[in-house]
């Protein structure tokens, strides 16, 4: 089985072989090239290149051209007509050169015949610098060498390894960079001084070089591998012991150690000696990680340290935090009664707090006694406190962790600006990059020297409708006039700055805005309200969004023109207020629509619109305007009307412009609501008649008259319109009158309607009360007044009254002017609305009106 395998292989690289022949024969089939004097030269040497046709390898008879062409990398270098051709060449680069040779007849086509390549490169140079290691008492010796320079060529490398007893090893590689070669053999321990040799030795075509002969020990080669299983422990789980162990080989003798905190770039480096895979540790940090790693070796003077152990990662315990906490406050008055107090401390560094920080104590204390009146716990770098105005204390915070608190802070609490003289001068905020702003200032004056010490605050403007960022401040010392800020601080941003200087009990402050970098902003301001007040306009807006705003806002422009105009628009440029209030434009004409809009500037240029809003300014109204025209015309009105012509005429236009529904019948009050009422009224109250019976005997009674009348009330305007004098509803006739044409009543709110009674509230005759037109003639009641009521007073019409009027008294009245016809009696203009004009509707049945008795109230109209 074994024969036959072997006889298949054997089959099966002949085939190959010929393939491989008869491959080169069909590449080089119509012809050859030779090289000489070798394919492999040394740099700077010429060849000589040949190329001939095979027999009958070449063109046709009938071609009458037969040229053969050389080709180097591509490039034609010789052209010769004939059956061959040869050329020498030189100055060939270091590697290998292609050489092809082709044919061409008549026509364009070329035919490759064969080609050659040239090996350029240089001799093996000695090799040098031969070290031999061996990772480990169990690994095998790998050597390493120097070759010199590139030979471009294939170099084959030797090492040879000589020992006692005259043991010898061999290794070779061929390759164009090799320098490095391992033996494969493990040296043993057992005899640790005995001396080795090794040589290297360089061959190529071109020539060859060996080294100088190298000696070593097993403890110059042998190579510790790195220590293993590091572990730390901390004595009673304290930073101030600390125990480092790791395990190592058999024979190694040495050790050294490395550690640093992990955030540092450089080492901590111990040496020990006999440690047996242990050391001590007595100067780390607590709370902090640090990184340890350990190597080791064989021999004191000979070999070479191990490679360093894995990295191990541990953080020490905590300890008792030391250091103090840096506080600053705010104050702020809420009432008459009420103050809030902000406090802020930064944290500790981490070589300070030495652990984590658990929480932090707040303490307030009374000034005198020292006294604690309040006392919190919290997580958080800042507390509020609300305490009343009249209370001035001092406050304590500490910090404390797993093992202990710090000292405790303490500060007084003062009004920081509340020393005018103390206050510092020229305060003034400059860029210094994009993350820093220089703040300086001058000393206050004459109380320089009273400054203990400056407090340089600053913060980020409050976003609309979020919360207020934290505040950031930094100390510094009383002879510095300059601060750079640099923490927290991002460009495009305006920060509120202000310098305090300390006195004891006692400060004062300067405020700035600053920003690290500007531009122009991105949006203008939103304006939201107008107001006209005094005959101005008071503009309200809102503020910038922060991030829009990039930097510090200098000055708003208020823009206005009058719509639908081409002209420019004008502006007020005003500064920037922290707050923004209504501003007052007051050069704007009432009655014309304006548009205004808004934009912001910085030091950077000045930002787009804002929103544009329309205005129009009302302006005050002219009183003077208005009302005196209008009085000169209530002159001529009532000069007009005081005119009985004109009266007339303009009654007579209204009568002409009454409504449909008027009538010129004579509305009959007996068969009014109120005149059943009275009916009612009288059927069950006795009336005194003693006084009408005894001036006289009863006058036959006349025939009764059937009243049917409807009275349409008339609204007052026109009652007065068509006479002066005319009564109101509801009101009673004053108990005098005058003959002049226009008489004065004065009328005053009276019960609801009821018999016209005296003063004493008797009843009397209604016709009675007619005769009786003095206001002395009072017979029945002389000690009483009696309203008179003059007889012309009450409009007549035929069937209303008896023609015959003898039967009244015939007591003679004051001669009066009559009064002009009151015809017709309701007008009204038909520009109103008649729909409010509605006449009301009075029955009253069956009623002689010589029966009719009235009170002194009233008279219902």
């Amino acid at each position: 089985m074994a024969h036959m395998v072997r006889a298949c292989c054997l089959a099966l690289i002949f085939v190959l072989m010929s393939l491989l022949v008869k491959a080169k024969i069909d590449v080089c089939k119509r012809g050859d090239v030779t090289v000489k004097p070798s394919h492999v030269v040394s740099l700077g040497a010429a060849v000589n290149i040949s190329c001939s046709l095979k027999p009958k390898q070449g063109c046709p008879r009938h071609c009458s051209c037969k040229r053969l062409i050389l080709y180097e990398f591509g490039r034609r270098i010789q052209l010769q007509d004939g059956h061959s051709l040869s050329s020498q060449v030189s100055g060939l680069p270091l590697g290998t050169t292609l050489f092809v040779c082709k044919l061409t007849c008549s026509s364009n086509e070329e035919i490759q015949i064969c080609g050659a390549e040239v090996s350029v490169g240089v001799a093996p140079e000695q090799p040098q610098n031969i070290s031999c290691t061996q990772k480990g008492e169990r690994g095998t010796v790998a050597c390493t060498w120097d070759r010199g320079r590139d030979t471009h060529l294939y170099t084959a490398y030797t090492l040879q390894l000589n020992g006692p007893k005259n043991l010898t090893w061999h290794q070779q590689c061929i390759d164009y960079y090799c320098n490095r070669s391992d033996l494969g053999i493990n040296l043993t321990p057992e005899s640790p001084e005995s001396n080795y040799t090794v040589t290297v030795t360089a061959k190529n075509s071109l020539g060859s070089a060996s080294s100088f002969p190298s000696t070593f020990t097993f403890f110059d080669i042998v190579r510790p591998l790195p220590p293993w299983d590091i572990r730390i422990k901390f004595v009673n789980a304290s930073v101030s012991r600390c125990i480092l162990q790791w395990r190592d080989e058999g024979m190694v003798l040495f050790n050294r150690l490395r550690y640093r905190p992990s955030h540092s770039g450089s080492w901590n480096m111990v040496n020990t000696t006999n440690a047996k895979g242990r050391h001590d540790l007595s100067d780390l940090k607590p709370f902090t990680e640090y990184e340890f790693q350990v190597s080791s070796k064989l021999h004191l003077y000979k070999g070479s340290w191990s490679d360093w152990s894995e990295l191990l990662r541990m953080q020490t315990p905590e300890e008792e935090p030391t250091g103090t906490l840096d506080v600053w406050y705010t104050k702020q008055n809420i009432d008459y009664s009420r103050q809030q107090i902000s406090l802020f401390w930064k944290n500790l560094s981490a070589s300070e707090a030495r652990g984590k920080i658990l929480h932090y104590q707040v303490t307030f204390l009374e000034v005198e006694g020292e006294k604690a009146i309040l006392q919190n716990i919290t997580e958080h770098t800042s507390w509020i406190w609300v305490i009343p105005r009249t209370k001035n204390g001092a406050v304590a915070v500490s910090a404390a962790n797993s093992k202990g608190s710090s000292l405790p802070t303490h500060i007084n609490i003062m009004d920081l600006c509340g020393a005018g003289f103390l206050a510092p001068g020229q305060v003034s905020a400059n860029s210094e990059g994009e993350d820093n702003i220089l703040v300086t200032w001058e000393p206050p004056g004459k109380a320089a020297s009273a400054v203990q010490e400056y407090v340089v605050e600053w913060r980020e403007p409050r976003p609309r409708g979020g919360l207020r960022p934290p505040l950031n401040w930094l100390r510094t010392r009383p002879y510095n006039v300059s601060a750079l800020i640099s923490e927290n601080i991002k460009p495009y941003i305006c920060y509120e700055i202000r310098v305090h200087a300390l006195s004891r009990d006692q400060g004062g402050c300067s405020s700035i805005r600053g920003n690290s970098k500007h531009e122009a902003p991105w949006s203008g301001p939103h304006i939201n309200a107008f107001t006209e007040e005094k005959g101005s306009v008071l503009i309200s807006w809102d503020e910038i969004p922060v991030q829009k705003q990039r930097g510090c806002i200098l000055h708003y422009r208020i823009y206005w023109k009058e719509r639908d105009s081409n002209s420019q628009p004008q502006f007020y440029e005003i500064p920037y207020r922290v707050s923004p209030s209504p501003f007052a434009i007051d050069s704007l004409q009432p009655r014309v629509r304006y548009v205004l809009w808004m934009t912001a500037l910085t030091a950077a240029g000045e930002g787009p619109r804002g929103n544009e809003r329309e205005f129009c300014l009302q302006g005050k109204a002219n009183w003077r305007a208005f009302v005196v025209p209008s009085i000169c015309v209530a002159i001529i009105l009532v000069g007009l009307f005081s005119m009985r012509h004109f009266r007339q005429k303009v009654l007579l236009l209204l009568s002409t412009l009454r409504p449909q529904w008027y009538s010129r019948q004579i509305p009959d009050p007996a068969n009014s609501t109120w005149a059943k009422n009275f009916l009612i009224v009288e059927e069950k109250t006795q009336l005194p008649l003693d006084r009408l019976l005894a001036e006289g005997p009863t006058p036959e009674e006349p025939e009764p008259l059937l009243i049917s009348e409807v009275l349409h009330q008339m609204t007052p305007v026109f009652r007065h319109l068509l006479h002066p004098n005319w009564p109101e509803k509801g009101k009673r006739v004053q108990s005098r009158y005058t003959s002049e044409e226009d008489t004065e009543y004065s009328a005053s709110s009276s019960p609801p309607p009821k018999a016209l009674t005296a003063e004493t509230g008797q009843p009397v005759d209604l016709y009675k009360v007619l005769g009786s037109r003095g206001p002395d003639s009072q017979p029945g009641n002389p000690a009483s007044p009696v309203i008179v009521l003059p007889v012309d007073y009450l409009p007549t019409h035929e069937g209303y009254l008896p023609s015959n009027m003898d039967y009244l008294p015939s007591q003679e009245a004051p001669v009066t002017e009559p009064l002009e016809e009151l015809e017709p009696l309701h007008v009204s203009l038909s520009v109103f609305s008649t729909s409010c004009l509605h006449p009301r509707t009075f029955s009253c049945g069956e009623l002689t009106l010589d029966r009719l008795k009235m009170g002194c109230g009233s008279l219902m109209l």
